[in-house]
């Protein structure tokens, strides 16, 4: 399942300082103080799995930061808009799992489509329609030699586990990286 997670910031203030609206439904997850009246909570986005933060792709038989550029996209979409959180009824390592929306851009399909995610098909089974969309974005990304697909990658579960491209055991000096914004 991806770690590529988001970031919601919930502000424990009275509902009258805040344009946002107060609801009654609640979900069970960890949380952090980002300071005394601020929360954190991590997502993670349904049937994504994004490149790691850390993790490196090759291109050109050099290194770039792929999953740098994965979480520089996220970013940025988020920074853009408000989002649009759709709660999932699962939750993985004590995350909950979301759909999230910007200005109606589903985040884990750019991602895709953007080479920065692979599509987990086996956690969409309940959502056709996402499936299939996820699954047109990666073959676009595929066709289009989008971000790591232009070149080397491991699909970050087998990253997680420890494999790594020949690029990333010779040297993670910054040297040897090229950015993932080129």
């Amino acid at each position: 399942m991806t770690r590529a997670m988001l970031l919601a910031v919930l502000a424990v203030t009275s509902c009258g300082a805040s344009s946002q609206v107060a609801t009654d439904r609640g979900f069970n997850a960890r949380a952090r103080a980002l300071d005394g009246d601020t929360v954190a909570v991590d997502f993670r986005l349904l049937g994504v799995d994004a490149f790691e933060s850390r993790q490196l792709c090759e291109r050109r038989g050099n290194c770039w930061e792929c999953g740098k550029a994965a979480q520089d996209l996220a970013a940025k979409l988020l920074r853009s808009s408000t989002a649009d959180i759709k709660l999932t009824t699962t939750s993985t390592h004590g995350r909950p799992v979301a759909t999230v929306t910007v200005d109606g851009v589903d985040l884990g399909e750019r991602l895709i489509r953007a080479g920065l995610a692979i599509p987990e098909a086996q956690y969409l089974g309940g959502d056709p329609p996402r499936a299939a969309r996820y699954a047109a974005a990666f073959s676009r990304a595929k066709l289009d030699r989008a971000g790591a697909l232009a070149g080397r990658w491991i699909e970050p579960v087998k990253w997680r586990r420890g494999e790594r491209l020949q690029c990333e055991r010779r040297s993670r000096s910054p040297a040897r990286l090229i950015s993932g914004r080129e």
